[in-house]
């Protein structure tokens, strides 16, 4: 069973550094370079120094940005910047943010957690992962001795009663605020009661855990704990043997998945008139319009009412939007070309997508990696370059699918889901020593 800690989190001292708002940081994965010189200047002690401390031409192994997160690390920790938290609590973490035309509030905690491998206890990935990031955030994990940022964690709760537990012991107390480059509004509460932690860990006990986003961070805790153990220093509550999380329950009304577009290189050049001859009597199709800025109304189009099957597609030969529809015939396809897969994974929308489309019907296989967007403006900028001769828009994965995907071992395809806002980084430090 998943068990959650209390911990002693390492964090800032408002009193040295000001506003937290100008030492937090969005993930190190979706910090660009020039987000990064942005967030260098904004603060001497800001948070990207350590998570994604910048690459220097003279690096060597004596000399390197993982060292320098480390010195950074033990520097401000010396010098007061960073505190130790007095007693374990658990850190109730809400985020206020609009989407879609409205504004939602995520509610959450994080925790440590207990690590266990995947496919050995209650704690399921969603998502296929590289070895390139694993490599980098262990690099950096076996530097620092810490957890920099959290992996965030879904589970079943369908009356929140873990959140409301929190929520009732932080009423009235005041928060340590901060708001992020894209306007969200994060709020945080270190909560120390020791009745109400052991409260909300005896409701967290039976529940499974989802991975959400930090597939790379929690694999690389895992293989870290490894290390430990082999070293033979590894006692049972060593703190190696758990991981930051950010959990929050899958029935939360802030909970938001916003969908990933694809803008594809290496496909070759075509007309709607030859991709729907490609596509076949495995789609059902329609033209729908043309240009890039057609991309708003085929995404209307598809928000409402296609199911997961139906993906717009527009090709760079002349720009016009096809809405496909998988037929019968495309889904006995699927399963005769993706058969090591569920019939949930055949059905999600990126799976039909990459699968049966590009790679089957297109023959397009061994492709450089999509440009990966969010936003359906970002798909129109994307197809005014002419850089890509094709874009593609699909219906984002449900919490239901990660739910249904997961427990059964399977891993969806890597971008299927992307929970909006990113958990900052900055609020929480896990020490791992």
């Amino acid at each position: 069973m998943p068990e959650i800690q209390a911990f002693r989190a390492i964090r800032y001292d408002l009193g040295h550094v000001g506003s937290l708002g100008d030492v937090i940081a969005p993930p190190y994965d979706v910090i660009s370079p020039e987000m990064q010189t942005e967030l260098y200047h904004k603060h001497p002690c800001n948070v990207v120094r350590l998570i994604l401390n910048r690459k220097e031409p003279g690096d060597t192994p004596e000399d390197n940005c993982y060292l320098r997160a480390r010195d950074f690390l033990r520097h401000w920790q010396s010098e007061g910047v960073l505190f130790t938290e007095g007693d374990p609590a658990l850190y109730v973490y809400h985020q206020q943010f609009t989407f879609a035309g409205r504004t939602f509030l995520r509610r959450g905690f994080m925790c440590r957690l207990r690590l266990s491998p995947f496919g050995e206890g209650r704690v399921f990935p969603h998502e296929e992962t590289h070895s390139a990031p694993k490599v980098d955030r262990l690099m950096l994990m076996t530097t620092t001795k810490a957890n920099l940022s959290p992996v965030f964690g879904l589970y079943p709760d369908a009356t929140c009663e873990a959140q409301n537990l929190l929520e009732a012991a932080v009423a009235g107390e005041t928060p340590i605020e901060a708001t992020d480059h894209l306007g969200v509004l994060s709020r945080m509460w270190p909560m120390t009661d020791p009745a109400v932690i052991s409260s909300v860990s005896a409701v967290m006990g039976p529940k499974p855990i989802f991975i959400a986003d930090g597939h790379h961070r929690y694999e690389t805790a895992c293989t870290y704990r490894e290390q430990i153990h082999d070293m033979g220093l590894l006692a049972p509550e060593h703190p190696a043997h758990f991981v930051l999380m950010m959990c929050v329950a899958m029935e939360d009304p802030g909970l938001a998945i916003m969908p990933t577009h694809r803008l594809f290189r290496g496909v070759p050049t075509m007309t709607a008139d030859e991709l729907v001859a490609k596509l076949g009597d495995c789609f059902q199709t329609r033209v729908a319009g043309q240009g890039a800025d057609f991309a708003t109304t085929a995404w209307e189009d598809l928000e409402t009412g296609a199911g997961r099957g139906t993906i717009a597609l527009c090709p760079g030969g002349d720009q016009r939007w096809v809405i496909a529809t998988i037929t019968a015939a495309g889904r006995a396809k699927m399963a005769e070309v993706a058969a090591e897969h569920n019939e949930d994974w055949r059905g999600l929308g990126v799976s039909i997508l990459h699968r049966l489309v590009v790679e089957t019907l297109l023959g397009a296989t061994d492709l450089p990696k999509p440009e990966y967007v969010h936003l359906v403006d970002e798909v129109a900028e994307g197809l005014r370059t002419g850089e890509y001769p094709l874009a593609a828009l699909v219906m984002p994965a449900t919490v239901d699918d990660v739910r249904r995907i997961s427990m059964t071992g399977e891993r969806m395809p890597a971008k299927s889901t992307y929970f909006y806002p990113k958990l900052l980084s900055g609020l929480v430090i896990n020490p791992v020593e």
